[in-house]
């Protein structure tokens, strides 16, 4: 073979694996776009404010069953032994708490098990609070979704969607679990299972609620619970001051414990706007 034909042959060939390396690179970057996870700060500037989205936990606080869930038990104190140091007792859900997948499942991801991305994303407000004052069995419905949505837009990928209520409020009184004349049924807000059900065709991470329940009061089969936390999202139960944020616009940070093995257990939750 001559040598002009040579060089030709080893142009073509290279001219041919180029123009094949750019085509990997572009489907490369086709997919990474397509399978980049989603923003987790809803912001694009630094925030400027902190907002605390948590109840201050005590002995006493309202609980689900009715019967306390916390007790703190003193072995050191600063004037006996020149230090403080409490033993905790405690239910898993009680306070502002996470409700992790395993505590309607079998074997769904543990409260350690959460994926710390998962626990930062933009924070989307619904707000029933009118309906809630007049029916406290009022529930966040597809339609409250779309009131959401026509007002603000889409709802972000990668959102934690709260109900505010207005029953944070109602926490230190016996209306935040609020019986009924029968001494059992308790009448609160929650998520109605037609909303779970439109969040859970999104990348919504978790649904989080100012009442005891991800339920309403009277939900006689848990069927958000039994919807929402099989399909590997989570919640939020009794999260506070709601009231401060905006619609859209902030980030929400939950600060869920770590515990090997745990349906749930309380955690620190606050807002960045």
């Amino acid at each position: 073979m001559c040598h002009a034909c040579v060089m030709e042959n080893v142009k073509s060939n290279m001219l041919s694996r180029r123009a094949l390396f750019r085509g990997i690179a572009g489907a490369g970057a086709v997919a990474a776009v397509a399978s980049a996870p989603a923003p987790l700060f809803a912001q694009s500037a630094a925030p400027a404010k902190a907002h605390d989205l948590t109840h201050e936990l005590y002995d006493k606080f309202p609980t689900y069953f009715g019967a306390q869930q916390f007790w703190m038990d003193q072995k050191f104190s600063h004037a006996k032994d020149t230090f403080n140091l409490f033993e905790w007792r405690l239910s898993e859900h009680t306070g502002t708490h996470i409700d992790a997948p395993l505590h309607f499942t079998a074997d769904g991801k543990s409260v350690a098990e959460l994926p710390v991305e998962d626990l930062v994303g933009p924070l989307v407000v619904i707000d029933i609070r009118a309906k809630a004052a007049e029916n406290p069995d009022a529930q966040v419905t597809p339609e409250d979704l779309k009131a959401w949505t026509d007002a603000n837009g889409p709802i972000p990928d990668g959102a934690v969607v709260a109900m505010n209520s207005g029953w944070s409020a109602h926490v230190a009184t016996d209306k935040f679990r609020n019986l009924g004349a029968d001494g059992k049924t308790m009448h609160f807000p929650g998520f109605h299972v037609d909303a779970i059900k439109q969040l859970l065709e999104g990348s919504t991470k978790a649904i989080a609620v100012d009442t005891l329940s991800l339920d309403f009061g009277q939900s006689p089969d848990f069927i958000v619970h039994n919807t929402w936390l099989p399909a590997g999202r989570y919640g939020i139960e009794g999260i506070a001051n709601l009231d401060a944020l905006p619609a859209k616009g902030a980030t929400i940070v939950v600060g869920a414990p770590k515990v090997k093995g745990g349906t749930g257990g309380p955690a620190r939750v606050f807002a960045l706007v």
